[in-house]
């Protein structure tokens, strides 16, 4: 969690900050989805069997459970994810919802979109006439989150919408150095560069010192330091530029 939180930029000009859920806590929510989904049809199949057996319209009874097999895979998660929480029971499990990737609600629009797609992302799968819907093996959409910068799967994309973390705050694992002293940079930094520093700063002590001395020592060409030494320097700098900001 604490490589995903990005800064989105509004409109207006202001910006907002988004915890991003990866694939692997959005697969598990899946796997959530598809246990509620399974046993809500097993315990469906079971009452329109013993009404099958009691009227002998077996048949039609099996016609019926394939429809709303149908109507239930690929309506869960459309139903739930308009709804107030924007998420279905997995991802409320998990503390995730569904957003714009703006960091508004999503539209229903937007979740219909999304949901239509989940076939393309389930790709490659295997269509079962016997259950009403495709088996997938969600490689696609898999790879898809792995190589975007949101995590968004293909229906995401589309749609655009993320999913995110309904509980963004977080407690310090590791407490800064109390930095007094301002380093003016040696070289002169573009605002890029300038603003890389001054995030380093801002989220250094939501990261372990392992962490920040890992993330700082990338830096040494311009700090002339490693470890904590250099660590120390690059805080100074973002002191510096916000100073002078």
């Amino acid at each position: 969690m604490l490589d995903t939180l990005q800064r989105i930029e509004l409109d207006e000009g202001g910006e907002i900050w988004l915890r991003i859920a990866g694939p692997y806590p959005r697969a598990l929510a899946l796997l959530i989805d598809t246990l509620v989904i399974f046993a809500g049809m097993v315990i469906f199949a079971i009452l329109l069997g013993l009404m099958g057996a009691a009227t002998g319209t077996g048949t039609v009874m099996a016609g019926i459970l394939m429809i709303v097999a149908f109507f239930v895979s690929w309506g869960y998660f459309t139903y739930f994810e308009c709804g107030p929480r924007g998420a279905t029971i997995g991802k409320r499990a998990l503390g995730l919802r569904v957003l714009d990737r703006s960091g508004n609600s999503a539209t229903r629009g937007q979740i219909f979109v999304r949901n239509i797609l989940r076939m393309v992302d389930m790709l490659p799968g295997i269509p079962t006439t016997s259950l009403g819907f495709l088996v997938g093996s969600f490689t696609l959409g898999f790879f898809c989150c792995i190589f975007t910068k949101r995590f968004q799967r293909i229906g995401d994309l589309v749609a655009n919408t993320v999913v995110v973390y309904t509980m963004p705050e977080f407690s310090m694992v590791g407490a800064q150095p109390n930095i007094t002293e301002s380093v003016p940079p040696p070289v002169k930094l573009s605002r890029e560069e300038q603003q890389a520093i001054t995030d380093f700063s801002s989220r250094a002590g939501l990261w372990s010192e392992a962490r920040r001395l890992e993330i700082s020592d990338h830096a040494q060409e311009l700090t002339k330091r490693r470890g904590m030494a250099g660590m120390v320097r690059l805080l100074g700098m973002a002191k510096w530029i916000r100073e002078r900001g």
